[in-house]
């Protein structure tokens, strides 16, 4: 299948853009960055690479990102600013905005002019959709929730339903995503092996995660079954308070976790962006489930061990 990829040459591209080279798909990847090092990780003739900003409106007017969307049989769009690695400014907030919703809106709009309309669009979104809670559990017929994240997820999926009508649509909201290489797991192990991990906040908000390849696996899967479509939460069955996620994370590295961080002193460092970790929501994987996929790493310590023995071999 060709393949339009915008937004996939970060943590989850990585191990994403092999997978689907090593499924015979011919890749198109939209990227700001250039492609220098993709050389060597993607060794191969079976992809290509556009540097250009898909958030930016003009860069629908190039004649090599319309040309690719145009035999693209596939859509995969990633794009979005981190949401929880910078203090939420006026500016960044209109950053995380800017970069969904436009490059969203850019790709519909592209889309509705063509002749033969894509045959399937994956479109990011994320757990953010539903707000946060200690009590509730989220399923994909759940409204959404009211803070900033929560509209914004709505927006951003609004947009994609103004696709084509004959191009099948599959909505991913995305969970923590674990891996060794990035993420939040990234930026925690550092932390966890010079024993000074622990729990962040009170240890009691939900952490609804996945691994990487299996977020992989299922992005794969809605660009090539006819079932995996809708809107799909991109989650373990396994949710766990953060007090748990620590500790086990703790065990898999030989490394106490006994030393919480305050969420004041995390609210200094992000400001309200702080809220997407020490605020969480319990979110259901049954669609999932009910649809037969099959998560090679479905408890957390089958993720954690897979991506801590990884880094240390």
């Amino acid at each position: 299948m060709r393949l339009l990829l915008l937004g996939c040459t970060g943590f989850i591209g990585r191990e994403l853009l092999p997978k689907l080279l090593a499924s015979d798909h011919h890749l198109t990847i939209v990227s700001r960055k250039s492609f220098q090092k993709w050389n060597s990780i993607l060794p191969t003739n079976n992809w290509t690479g556009l540097q250009l900003d898909p958030a930016n409106p003009e860069s629908w007017k190039q004649e090599s990102l319309l040309l690719a969307l145009e035999k693209a049989e596939g859509i995969v769009n990633l794009v979005g600013e981190p949401i929880a690695e910078k203090r939420w400014t006026s500016k960044h907030c209109r950053e995380i905005q800017n970069s969904r919703l436009s490059t969203t809106n850019s790709l519909v709009e592209a889309m509705k002019s063509l002749r033969k309309a894509p045959k399937v669009l994956v479109n990011a979104s994320a757990i953010g959709y539903y707000g946060t809670s200690q009590d509730a559990s989220f399923s994909e017929d759940d409204k959404s929730g009211k803070d900033f994240l929560a509209k914004l997820c709505k927006k951003w999926e609004s947009i994609a339903t103004g696709k084509p009508k004959s191009t099948k649509l599959a909505i991913i909201r995305i969970g923590i995503v674990l891996g060794p290489d990035g993420g939040a797991l990234g930026k925690m192990l550092p932390v966890f092996k010079a024993g000074l991990g622990g729990p962040i906040g009170n240890g009691q908000q939900w952490m609804s995660w996945i691994h990487r390849t299996d977020l992989c696996q299922i992005i794969q899967e809605a660009l090539t079954k006819k079932s995996c479509a809708g809107v799909i939460n991109g989650v373990a069955p396994e949710p766990v308070a953060m007090k748990e996620f620590a500790s086990t994370l703790g065990k898999e590295l030989g490394r106490p976790s006994l030393l919480p961080i305050p969420g004041p002193v995390l609210k200094l460092l992000l400001g309200d962006g702080a809220r997407v970790v020490l605020e969480g929501q319990k979110v259901s994987t049954k669609k999932l489930l009910k649809q037969g996929f099959e998560f090679k790493y479905p408890t957390l310590v089958q993720a954690l061990k897979a991506a801590t023995n990884s880094i240390q071999s």
